[in-house]
């Protein structure tokens, strides 16, 4: 199993997929498991192996996923006598000793557009360790000189994220360099799983792309979790301040401090009564 374990940390970090690695390091007296079992979780809540089941289990996988929102590992203490075993009869008088360690890949954020705004939030955003990837039609704009920290990709930006296998932990900006781009981009990521997905704009703008997809049947939920006009309100209007506002929002995003005064800042949730009813 231990095998098995490694082997899907491998395939993860090839996704740039986080993980936390969950390890029974100690015990004592009668315990399902030995010293060295692992589990693997996932920020979705999936895993892979076993410390040996039960409930204690099921809290030592909650607290991963806590540790990988804040890349804190944890030790954790738990004594299978006590009520959280008694749950489901796992009474084996003994005590154990878990590890929690969070194995974060640098966050992927796609950038769509390459842009005077886009230039300076993909050098941001790389200096703050996300790793980045650039997507434009415009060769002139999409290239290694405008972007040297960044994968830059020249294609058609809504057709590349319909045919690309995204990561489900994604960070995603759309700032592209229209009204229309905009939509089909953001339609083509809002039914897919992520992290975070802004739009830059105008908040008429913000509201006819939202007004557009709600036509459509997008769920309101899923326009509620858009975060648009993209970026903290720092009062930001040069390309640099705005790339700031924006990453400073990625940044809050990824360690799990994205407050709700934020997403309801952003998500426009009030506008959202009109646009959904």
């Amino acid at each position: 199993m231990a095998v098995d374990v490694f082997k899907a940390l491998v395939e993860a970090a090839a996704r740039g997929e986080a993980a936390a690695l969950v390890t029974v390091v100690a015990t004592s007296g009668s315990t399902p498991q030995r010293v060295g079992a692992k589990m693997i979780v996932f920020r979705d809540g999936r895993t892979l192996g076993t410390i040996g089941g039960g409930c204690y289990e099921h809290d030592a996988a909650q607290k991963a996923r806590e540790a990988l929102a804040t890349g804190r590992p944890e030790l954790l203490h738990y004594s299978l006598a006590d009520e959280l075993a008694a749950d489901t009869g796992l009474i084996c008088g003994g005590q154990m000793e878990v590890f929690v360690e969070p194995i974060r890949q640098p966050a992927r954020l796609y950038i769509a557009g390459a842009g005077h705004v886009s230039v300076e939030l993909a050098r941001l955003a790389s200096s703050v360790d996300f790793a980045v990837t650039v997507v434009d039609d415009r060769e002139r704009f999409a290239n290694r000189e405008r972007f040297p920290a960044a994968e830059v990709v020249v294609d058609e930006i809504p057709a590349w994220f319909e045919a690309q296998e995204l990561p489900p932990d994604g960070y995603f900006a759309v700032v592209t360099r229209g009204h229309r781009q905009d939509l089909e981009t953001v339609r083509a990521l809002i039914g897919r799983p992520w992290i975070y997905l802004g739009l830059i704009g105008s908040r008429a703008k913000v509201l006819k792309v939202m007004d557009a997809l709600a036509q459509e049947g997008v769920p309101r939920e899923r326009l509620e979790a858009l975060h648009a006009p993209i970026g903290l309100d720092i009062g930001a209007v040069t390309p640099a301040e705005i790339a700031v506002s924006i990453v400073a929002e990625l940044v809050a995003a990824r360690s799990g401090r994205l407050t709700a005064a934020h997403v309801a800042r952003c998500s426009l949730r009030s506008s959202l009564s009109r646009v959904t009813r």
